[in-house]
Order: structure tokens, then C-alpha cells, then sequence
């Protein structure tokens, strides 16, 4: 069960097509090549031309769509602005192909930004090698990996190319788009400077990954910030959806339109501490991330899968780490395991 009321039911857009959820807002899909298979973007009115909100995967099949909807759903009028909620290769991956098709200017936070170019050039601890050490010592056998998740950069595969230069969003900046205003929002845990979007004038919330209707947005300690807390940045940022209307439209970058914004983040929160509820009775005795998979993910995990499955492990023992619910000790091999206090 959710709060979210979905507000066009089962229906969503064909592939090339569009749904118009609000006066000069289209609602577009674009498939990705994973379990979740799908982003949601967004097209909206400005002016005599358009503002999209986040790009897709940056492969081929990507493009073409977006061709299909330059000559139908955006009428053939011209693109003014790119923004990105946040660096992540389905949102990220074809802003660099829209901005040079196009000639609009391209907006992220400086967050954002950065850390796409730094996973994309392998710079500041996004590089293969530190993320499987740190899998290591969180107790995942990292010799069953393939040399190509050794070595390859899976990152570049959907975000071939970002571009070098940007205008920088802030929290509470107001872009005006059209008729209207949209106040940025900034947001934590999934992404280092994740930014919302919400117009009063429309009580409507462009929530990216932050707030889901049905799943749970990945929240994941990582190798370059070992001793994060991930998680506690994610519970306590979404609260600063609560001042909006309750019945403000929202709409995610997965799954469909909704209202039940504030039963939603109540549900996000409770859906937490459950899971580290479980967690904490699995740490009577030390354990590693690795070894507490199965208390958080009941289905079978392919590798890519893992890789998140393994982040969000390390982010929820650390949230009781950090709040000192669990003891972590270190091995001489420097294997991490946590027990409880």
C-alpha cells in the first residue's frame, strides 16, 4: 500500500508521446536499460519555447526519441534551458547531446555538477578501484567480480559527454520559467546536492529521485566518503517538502503523477526505521554489510544490483553507527563489522 493517489490511474506515456499533467507541463518517458526501466521528464512552457527538466541515458535509442518529440510533442519550438536534478546517468546522460542539438543553457547545483564530471573522468575517489576496496572491507568478496567491473567505467556508458560549462541553482533560488517562478530545493542522501523543483502558482513539486510514489529512492554510503551518513541526511532533507501543501501535484522521476506528498514522506520515514529496526536485531552479533543483505533485500541481486544493495547496507548500519545504536570494530585485514551496543 501508498498514499500516493496516482492521478492519471495506470496510464502513462507512450514512447515519442507525451501526457500534459498540468497547463504547459508534458510528462515524457524514456526507457533505461536496467531493472527499473524507465525516467520520467519534464517539458514546460516558456515562453514561445520549452524548459526541460532532466535528459535520460545518453545512448542512441535516447536521442531518437527525443527527436520524435522535437517534431511532436514540442511542436518543433525551440529549447531554452536544460535543467539536471542531479548526476546520476538517467538524468545526466544526454544533457550534453540537448545542449549542443539545442543551444539552450544548462542548469545544475555545483554539487551535481562536479560530481558528474568527477565519475566521468574516474577523479576524486569515483574510480573503480576505491569503490570495490571499500566493498572489501565491508565484507563482499570482491573477487567475483569481472575484469570489465574492474576496470571499465560503467558511468561513461550512459553519460558519454557533460558539458564543461553550467548555471549554478542554489537552495531557494526562484527560476522564472514562463509565467511562473519554480523555487529550487535542495535535498540529500541520494545524490550530494539534488535539487527540486516547486511553483506555488501551480502547487506543483518536480521531486526527482527524492520522493518516489512507491519505491524507495537508493540511499548509499560510498568509497569516497567512507564514514558518511547518508541516510540521516536523506530522513532529515525530505522534511523540507513538508511546508508545501499537502495535495501539491508531484511529479517523480519513476513510476507515475501523484498526490500524497506528505503521507508519502511519513511512509518513506516509517519504511526506514523498520529496516533498522531489523537491522539492529541482526547486529546481537558482529556482523558485515555483506553479511545483512538478505535482512534488507529478499530477491536475488545481479551485480549491478549488488553494488547498490551493498551502499545502501553500509548507509543504514551507519545511520545506527553514527546515532551509537552499534559498535563498528576493524579487523587487521580491515574488515568492518557492526554489533550492538
Amino acid at each position: 500500500m501508498t498514499a500516493a493517489e496516482y492521478v492519471f490511474g495506470e496510464t502513462i506515456p507512450a514512447p515519442g508521446a507525451s501526457i500534459e499533467v498540468a497547463p504547459g507541463i508534458l510528462w515524457l518517458r524514456m526507457p533505461l536499460p536496467f531493472a527499473l526501466d524507465h525516467i520520467n521528464l519534464w517539458a514546460i512552457e516558456d515562453g514561445e519555447g520549452w524548459t526541460l527538466v532532466d535528459t535520460g541515458f545518453g545512448v542512441q535509442a535516447t536521442w531518437d526519441l527525443w527527436d520524435r518529440h522535437f517534431a511532436g510533442s514540442l511542436k518543433g519550438r525551440p529549447v531554452n534551458n536544460v535543467v539536471v536534478t542531479h548526476y546520476h546517468p538517467d538524468h545526466l546522460g544526454s544533457a550534453a547531446w540537448l545542449v549542443k542539438r539545442t543551444g539552450a543553457a544548462f542548469w545544475m547545483t555545483t554539487g551535481e555538477f562536479l560530481s558528474g564530471h568527477a565519475a566521468h573522468d574516474d577523479t576524486a575517489g569515483f574510480d573503480r578501484t576505491t569503490g570495490i576496496e571499500f566493498f572489501r572491507i565491508n565484507g563482499l568478496d570482491t573477487s567475483r567480480f569481472p575484469e570489465r567491473m574492474r576496470t571499465g567505467n560503467g558511468y561513461r556508458r550512459g553519460v558519454p559527454e557533460i558539458p564543461t560549462s553550467y548555471r549554478r541553482m542554489l537552495d531557494g533560488d526562484r527560476i522564472a520559467i514562463g509565467a511562473h517562478h519554480w523555487q529550487v530545493i535542495t535535498v540529500f542522501g541520494h545524490a550530494p546536492e539534488h535539487a527540486a523543483l516547486y511553483c506555488a502558482d501551480l502547487n506543483i513539486l518536480i521531486s526527482g529521485d527524492q520522493v518516489l510514489p512507491r519505491i524507495t529512492t537508493n540511499v548509499g554510503v560510498w568509497g569516497n566518503q567512507p564514514e558518511s551518513n547518508p541516510l540521516a541526511l536523506f530522513l532529515d532533507s525530505i522534511g523540507r517538502f513538508l511546508p508545501l501543501p499537502a495535495d501539491a501535484l508531484v511529479l517523480p522521476s519513476h513510476d507515475r503523477v501523484f498526490r500524497g506528498l506528505h503521507g508519502r514522506i511519513a511512509e518513506l520515514r516509517a519504511h526506514h526505521e523498520e529496516r533498522l529496526g531489523r537491522l539492529l536485531a541482526a547486529c546481537a552479533s558482529p556482523v558485515t554489510a555483506h553479511e545483512v543483505l538478505p535482512v534488507l533485500f529478499k530477491r536475488a541481486l545481479d551485480d549491478h544490483q549488488l553494488m547498490f544493495a551493498m551502499g545502501e547496507a553500509i548507509a543504514h548500519l551507519h545511520y545506527l553507527w553514527h546515532r551509537g545504536a552499534v559498535v563498528r570494530d576493524v579487523a587487521p585485514d580491515g574488515i568492518r563489522r557492526f554489533r550492538a551496543a
